[in-house]
């Protein structure tokens, strides 16, 4: 597969896991309900992905960071690398975009996660696998983070969309998440639960291009994405990609920044 970034299908996953290039990269928690793993896999915690500091705390880890986390996985720069979550593509669009910062396009998408390749009878190791740790020094790459001095300087503009993936209860201000609740003035919500296929063991909607269309999310715009903390937006920043959109980027700092700043216009339910 010569195209990057892609969706891979769990039977193809199946014959490429003995290519030593292709590093499956499962990002989540696992607990005692959950220690499910396809074989082959390398496992990251939620937390090696985000910088963690109270309020915003799905900001840009640290180059360090950065270069510790992938150096645990052992890094390659030549590797296919197939970002996989437990929950439909969350997480590991929130690893797709960390690796779009670091410069490295060459991954893939599970479509479904564990969910699909469960869901095709597929084996799973109850442990994941350990890595030969490597020493990288990455290079970071800004552009697919949209930082909030620019977000607000470029309110407004018409070639600019707002896609705010939260709940429409948190959307509208009625479910609070910050010290100030509702959403960025002219916004459009499409939660990124609806973006999955609940029939379909969490794979991605075969309307989602219809579906973004319907919202006014078209390729010839600028398209900023975000949530309450970059996660659950890594979904829909992940979906962009992969539709081919030129232009996608992600407000990594939120509404639990843009929520908790005075300085900052909100739309609610009660504005």
């Amino acid at each position: 597969m010569a195209n990057y970034p892609a969706i891979i299908h769990p039977a193809e996953l199946a014959e490429r896991m003995q290519d030593d290039s292709v590093r499956v990269v499962d990002v989540f928690n696992p607990t005692p309900q959950d220690q499910a793993f396809i074989p082959g896999a390398f496992n990251l915690p939620t937390a090696a992905l985000i910088e963690g500091t109270p309020p915003s705390t799905g900001k840009l880890p640290p180059k360090a960071q950065l270069d510790a986390v992938f150096g645990f996985i052992g890094y390659q720069p030549t590797q296919t690398i197939v970002v996989s979550d437990h929950e439909g593509g969350g997480w590991a669009g929130r690893l797709a975009w960390t690796l779009d910062i670091i410069g490295h396009r060459q991954w893939l998408y599970l479509d479904g996660g564990i969910h699909a390749w469960q869901h095709e009878g597929f084996d799973v190791t109850h442990a994941p696998t350990q890595a030969t740790r490597t020493q990288p020094d990455l290079t970071i790459d800004t552009e697919p983070l949209v930082e909030i001095d620019e977000l607000m300087e470029r309110l407004g503009q018409e070639d600019l969309v707002i896609w705010d993936v939260r709940s429409r209860d948190e959307f509208l201000g009625l479910r609070p998440g910050a010290q100030r609740n509702g959403h960025i003035p002219g916004a459009t919500n499409i939660d990124w639960l609806d973006l999955m296929d609940h029939d379909n063991a969490m794979r991605l909607r075969t309307d989602i291009r219809e579906l973004l269309r319907d919202h006014g999310i078209v390729p010839d715009r600028k398209i900023v994405t975000h949530c309450q903390t970059h996660h659950r937006s890594g979904l829909s920043y992940m979906v962009g990609r992969l539709l081919g959109y030129p232009s996608i980027r992600a407000y990594a700092g939120s509404w639990s920044e843009w929520g908790n700043r005075t300085d900052t216009p909100i739309e609610s339910e009660s504005t």
